[in-house]
């Protein structure tokens, strides 16, 4: 059996190297590790060179000439791993430091028709909010998490997934650069008959995303703080999949969400400007479908 622990990196060098060594540190080694560099111009293949870990035959370094965002360097590292033999892809970002027996305990639940991933932790706090489908509630500390629950979604953070899924349904979708790729591909994975499993002892430490809580239309809602061009893809690419997946749900939830988010933002946010350009941007091309990197292109910031 064959596992290649897959990290997409972008000018995040010294974290790239703590994620390195956690990963060769593992009680359960995987067959490869593959890093996918997204045009990185702080010098993080250099750094590799110098350190000797390119010297290494289980580290394998695949240089994109353009950064294709994390959506784009999943993409290209799970078809690479796939198309030469890996069985299963345990995919992260290079801010992952997954605990030493991450990997181990994850295999021990992992079979091939499924998709399971790590809980990612910052302290006793969970990373990211997760919901436990069984008990219908979101969780967001450590220990509310069991052995093994099925979650409505996992981060490209410790996910784990087969070639079987591969082979079935696809590459995460490189048009949506950065944000919600990972929702995406749990939501087509899901919807083509696969569960998705989080191993509470498969532990990886991730910083916490820091949010506002609110509550809207009955819904609740969680604001995080993003600069202008990051704020573009996460409104542009939450229409694309409301387009793709849930029809007159972009009109009664998504596009009114949006709303009470952009009067957020003018409230919280310095820059209005850039934000007030960032929705409108994303509301359009978000609409028209047009996907891949277009910040620069609509001039954010």
């Amino acid at each position: 059996m064959e596992i290649t622990a897959l990290i997409v990196t972008f000018n995040r060098k010294e974290l790239l190297l703590q994620c390195l060594q956690a990963l060769l540190s593992q009680t359960q080694q995987s067959s490869k590790i593959l890093i996918i560099d997204n045009a990185s111009t702080d010098g993080t293949i250099e750094i590799l060179q110098e350190k000797g870990w390119l010297a290494n035959a289980n580290i394998q370094l695949i240089a994109l000439k353009e950064n294709t965002g994390g959506a784009g360097g999943f993409s290209a590292g799970m078809k690479y791993a796939f198309d030469g033999g890996a069985d299963y892809v345990w995919m992260m970002d290079d801010d992952a430091i997954p605990h030493q027996t991450a990997l181990e305990e994850l295999m021990k639940f992992a079979t091939p028709n499924h998709i399971y991933g790590s809980l990612a932790v910052n302290g006793e706090y969970t990373a990211w909010n997760t919901t436990l489908l069984k008990e219908n509630k979101k969780v967001n500390f450590k220990c509310e998490i069991p052995k093994l629950a099925e979650v409505q979604s996992l981060p490209f953070l410790g996910f784990l997934t087969s070639k079987e899924i591969y082979q079935d349904i696809g590459l995460p979708d490189s048009k949506y650069f950065i944000s919600a790729d990972d929702t995406e591909y749990c939501i087509r994975a899901q919807k083509s008959g696969y569960k998705i499993f989080i191993c509470g002892q498969s532990v990886i430490d991730h910083p916490k995303a820091e949010y506002q809580e609110y509550r809207f239309l009955g819904k609740k809602i969680n604001y995080v703080s993003l600069p202008s061009w990051k704020r573009y893809y996460d409104t542009r690419n939450r229409i694309f999949i409301a387009k793709k997946y849930f029809g007159f749900r972009l009109y009664s939830q998504t596009l009114p969400s949006l709303i009470f988010r952009f009067f957020i933002s003018l409230l919280n946010e310095k820059n209005k400007c850039q934000q007030m350009k960032a929705y409108f941007w994303g509301l359009y091309d978000g609409v028209f479908l047009n996907g891949g990197k277009l910040h620069e292109k609509r001039e954010l910031i």
